[in-house]
């Protein structure tokens, strides 16, 4: 819907010898209904969010030093054990693609950064994050205060 100022819907109104008492009424509505509500409008930014990868390991069984990985989704019904076959099928046919084929994924890395969405979705699999994140560890303990 087109929009129009309210100073030239006064001229138009004006023109067509409306009387003055209702044109400064209806003038004073306009001018009401295109004012901003308070509080709208003014969002902050939204906050950046990062993935992380919580792995709880009570026995202390993983490497102390940092691991990285990357979140992805598969349906619930599923195994997690059949992630990096769906994984290598996408980029398998990723790579017999043209695209592929020029620039073929040759590690984990590359075909989770690189390949497109649709090959994994054939496979039943989601990348949630493209570039990998930083996987914590905890003994699912909360200490006592």
């Amino acid at each position: 819907m087109p929009k129009i100022d309210v100073n030239k819907v006064a001229e138009i109104l004006k023109r067509n010898h409306i009387e003055p008492a209702l044109l400064r009424r209806v003038v004073e509505e306009m001018n009401l209904a295109v004012q901003p509500d308070p509080g709208e409008g003014e969002t902050p930014p939204p906050v950046k969010k990062q993935f992380i990868i919580l792995v709880s390991d009570p026995e202390e069984t993983m490497p102390k030093g940092d691991l990285t990985g990357w979140v992805l989704q598969i349906p619930e019904d599923e195994s997690p054990a059949s992630v990096p076959e769906r994984l290598f099928k996408g980029a398998y046919d990723y790579n017999a693609s043209k695209k592929g084929r020029l620039y073929p994924a040759k590690t984990v890395g590359d075909a989770v950064e690189n390949v497109p969405a649709k090959f994994f979705r054939e496979a039943e699999l989601w990348v949630k994050t493209k570039t990998p994140v930083l996987v914590l560890r905890t003994d699912n303990e909360i200490p006592r205060a």
